[in-house]
């Protein structure tokens, strides 16, 4: 079961399921997510908005695809920054709301039937990581919904003004990778806000969930002046889910 594994365990677990969430290979996936304890997987796709469940006898866990650069409407859904009402509370960033829509009738119906006898997580990256906040909002607000245990989250992205954000109650773990450009977008001037509890890993990969202010400013630093040494951005290179997947791999070791 999830519930028994420990924090670190989870955070891991869930960033190769949200990295995993990248694949079409439905086969390949299958054999990947049985490795870590999950039996049956589902593939949403519709109008090129994805993600994918899987399940075991315990737990079902809704993993939502990140944006592809090679796929239109995943970065359409990204520039439609416009905000609008929620389904539930506030308001929501456009595009990663329209992403949701296409495919919240078919997980509906999968976490309504299945999630009646287990317990229920979501996770993402980058745009999947908004989507499932939205999906877990969305969950919060229907009482024939299971409860959901924990949101975890890579690389997200701002995703709803301050009274949406206010407004969610499940647990949500938002892991955040030195200087990933990601996570401060959509702008904070244009009323956008973070929601969750901030995990920061520092420009070595480290887990440093107390370092602010200043000391978070010398540290991007360091890492932007570490990446342009190595002949990189360190702004991108840092959304990348291997480089979240491999910094959990040397916390959870440490």
């Amino acid at each position: 079961m999830i519930s028994d594994m420990n924090f670190r365990q989870r955070s891991l677990l869930f960033a190769k399921l949200a990295s995993i969430a990248y694949s079409d290979d439905t086969k390949q996936v299958k054999k990947d997510v049985k490795a870590l304890g999950f039996t049956e997987i589902e593939f949403y796709n519709k109008a090129g908005a994805q993600a994918y469940r899987f399940q075991n006898k315990d737990d079902i866990v809704i993993a939502c695809r990140g944006t592809q650069p090679s796929e239109f409407n995943d970065i359409k859904a990204d520039l439609k920054a416009a905000p609008v009402m929620a389904e539930t509370v506030g308001r929501v960033h456009h595009g990663f709301k329209a992403e949701v829509d296409e495919l919240w009738p078919m997980v509906l119906e999968d976490l309504r039937e299945c999630g009646k006898t287990r317990k229920a997580w979501f996770c993402g990256h980058s745009l999947g990581a908004a989507m499932t906040t939205i999906m877990a909002s969305r969950c919060e607000d229907d009482p024939d919904m299971p409860n959901i245990e924990e949101v975890y989250t890579y690389g997200s992205p701002r995703t709803g003004w301050r009274k949406f954000v206010n407004s969610l109650n499940c647990k949500h773990q938002r892991w955040v990778n030195n200087n990933d450009i990601v996570t401060r977008v959509p702008f904070a001037i244009m009323g956008y806000k973070h929601d969750g509890c901030e995990h920061y890993m520092d420009s070595n990969g480290d887990y440093r969930p107390n370092l602010k202010g200043l000391r978070r400013v010398k540290d991007r630093w360091r890492g932007m002046w570490m990446g342009l040494k190595q002949g990189g951005v360190d702004n991108f290179s840092d959304h990348s889910m291997t480089n979240y997947i491999a910094n959990l791999e040397k916390i959870q070791e440490g």
